[in-house]
């Protein structure tokens, strides 16, 4: 059998850790690390540490950490392609997965290993063209993900009889299976949908996003540029997050990679999570409409920014759950778009947006984070190259936090996580777990 260069790696940091987990966790799991409020239990749970996850750490002052390094630092130092100056996404998968900075040999033996697992079972077409073509992308894709589950490695052993301590290696198969089948998944349903169900085959010479885009039919370089850097910076956001916590809670039931990561595309398709990136298109093409179809001036912009929240609604991309801060991620977007791409007008409302809303928004008291998040730019990078259908814009998001959330439910099992199951409580065991906290605390 032929020698699986990754599958080695993970061994090799993934088995001690587990043992070094294992002690730790016996050495140290009477401490108490911190408390929590009612409120924060009323209000998601947010800022509660509830779960370990070895991919990515999202601060909220700073922002995302991929294994300790920053957006900039990726863009700096991950392997790109040849004459490219974005990174490929093969290499943030490997340091998800591995913990260590890519040599270029690691990420070829990525993109290679993707590149023999792509083929597609012809069930998961057949059941794609049974559905309405106007059913939604992700909906699609979440139903694609779940027909593919019949090649599931682990599903199959585990049925067989499985140690404990071997999960991880089938777990392992099925995660690099589906992440190298979801590029060619998610351009069947784009083609079928969008470009009169006519497909593109892939190219297995191309690296797994520009392969991605040439499917898409979009064989630009500067579209496989971008394509490159979008599935880059969409890859993980730490383990809270919808999708990744969906995903990782699903999986501690030792339900295979495709059930848990349907799973987690199921909650990125909310539009509180990854569908805010169509409803971002969809505001900037209504404020051009608004003025008929001219760039706005700064002040009309702040008019309909103040009537947006005068109906009620937000200024979708603005905001996040844990930031306090500008989400590097937009920065990086906002970059590439004014080296690439200076004079598109969309990107640069885009760009006024961002130097108007925060300044409005930090004057409503409750909101905590008036700044962009990266749905805010994502989608007019998207239009600049001709990707109009935004609809579809959330399927690629999932594509990219494949990548995060496949190597951290790897981790899970190769760790021993068990089954995730929090306490819950009623409203009035709640009261009484107040009554009993204010006689002894003092009032705020």
């Amino acid at each position: 059998m032929k020698t699986d260069k990754i599958k080695d790696a993970f061994a090799r940091v993934a088995l001690p850790k587990a043992a070094e987990t294992k002690e730790f966790i016996k050495t140290n799991g009477h401490y108490i690390i911190g408390q929590y409020s009612i409120e924060q239990v009323y209000s998601g749970m947010k800022g509660m540490i509830g779960m370990v996850t070895e991919t990515s750490k999202l601060d909220p002052d700073e922002g995302i950490r991929f294994r300790g390094y920053s957006i900039p630092e990726l863009r700096a130092k991950l392997p790109k392609a040849p004459g490219d100056t974005e990174p490929l996404p093969e290499g943030i998968f490997y340091l998800m997965l591995i913990g260590e900075m890519p040599t270029d040999e690691d990420v070829t033996n990525v993109s290679n290993a993707w590149a023999r697992r792509s083929n597609v079972p012809k069930h998961v077409f057949d059941t794609l063209d049974k559905l309405p073509l106007t059913t939604h992308p992700m909906t699609q894709f979440s139903i694609a993900v779940m027909a593919l589950q019949t090649e599931s490695v682990f599903a199959a052993s585990y049925r067989k009889g499985l140690n404990k301590k071997d999960y991880w290696d089938s777990m392992y198969e099925d995660v690099m299976n589906l992440i190298a089948r979801l590029p060619r998944v998610a351009a069947y349903i784009y083609r079928r949908i969008y470009k009169n169900n006519i497909h593109i085959e892939p190219d297995p010479k191309l690296d797994w996003a520009a392969n991605f885009a040439h499917m898409l039919g979009y064989d630009d370089y500067d579209m496989k540029r971008m394509m490159r850097l979008y599935l880059t910076l969409h890859a993980d956001h730490e383990g809270g997050n919808v999708s990744a916590h969906a995903t990782h809670l699903v999986g501690s039931a030792l339900s295979d990679p495709y059930l848990s990561f349907a799973a987690g595309m199921n909650g990125l398709a909310g539009p509180l999570h990854g569908l805010a990136n169509q409803e971002v298109v969809r505001w900037i093409l209504d404020l051009r409409n608004y003025y008929d179809g001219a760039k706005p001036t700064k002040e009309q912009l702040k008019d309909y920014v103040m009537k947006t929240i005068e109906e009620g609604k937000v200024v979708p991309g603005y905001g996040h759950a844990v930031l306090r801060k500008t989400d590097p991620r937009f920065l990086a977007q906002m970059e590439f778009a004014q080296t690439y791409m200076p004079d598109d007008e969309n990107c640069q409302i885009v760009k006024m947006v961002y130097e108007v809303v925060p300044e409005i928004l930090s004057g409503i008291k409750k909101i905590k984070n008036p700044w962009p998040n990266v749905d805010a730019h994502s989608g007019a990078l998207l239009i600049h190259y001709g990707m109009q259908e935004y609809d579809f814009y959330t399927v690629l998001f999932g594509v990219s936090r494949s990548l995060g959330v496949m190597a951290s439910l790897l981790w899970d099992r190769a760790l021993g996580h068990p089954l995730e199951r929090p306490g819950s409580v009623t409203f009035e065991g709640m009261k009484e777990k107040a009554a009993k906290a204010a006689a002894v605390q003092p009032q705020v």
